[in-house]
């Protein structure tokens, strides 16, 4: 039996595991139609005349919980478990980022409440969390601890800079 904390092409899973060609489907598939869903969550959530937060959870929240059974089904839970890390950056990250997004409308992240936010920034938690994805695979550092280990520090320090940039540029 399997460790459960086999690498996912160990396991079977992963983009590994589709013959080699798994990154050049999986990636650009999921980042455009993730890109899609989240600008109509974005454009929902902010909008003047947008739908009820109802409906923006409803049309938000499945899809959502649509990437989540993917994302386990092809990176593992122990990945999937890197999600909790781009929460936490993605506080920083989110509330910089549609904080100057907004602007460029001019708007302030400010003026809607807190519930407004929710699908836009888990939108951005699961985009996140697929940029990551494809970073150890892009390095090959999946199955490489020594690499695995540098990829996510070259990640975490990048997020940072550029998310405090973003938020020092807003203020």
């Amino acid at each position: 039996m399997k460790d459960a904390r086999s690498t996912p092409a160990e396991a079977g899973r992963g983009p590994a595991s589709l013959g080699g060609k798994g990154m050049w489907f999986i990636y650009p598939f999921f980042g455009i139609h993730m890109l899609m869903f989240g600008l109509s969550g974005f454009l929902m959530a902010y909008s003047a005349k947008g739908p009820g937060l109802g409906f923006l959870y409803m049309h938000g929240g499945i899809a959502i919980l649509v990437y989540m059974v993917f994302y386990l089904a092809i990176f593992g839970r122990d990945e999937v478990k890197w999600m909790l890390v781009n929460a936490g950056l993605g506080i920083l990250g989110i509330y910089s980022q549609i904080g100057w997004l907004l602007a460029k409308f001019g708007k302030d992240i400010d003026d809607y409440p807190w519930p407004a936010h929710v699908v836009p920034f888990l939108y951005y938690i699961l985009y996140t969390f697929l940029l990551r994805q494809f970073l150890l695979d892009l390095t090959r550092s999946r199955d490489n601890p020594a690499r695995k280990k540098l990829v996510d520090a070259v990640y975490v320090v990048g997020s940072l800079i550029v998310y405090g940039g973003f938020l020092l540029r807003s203020r």
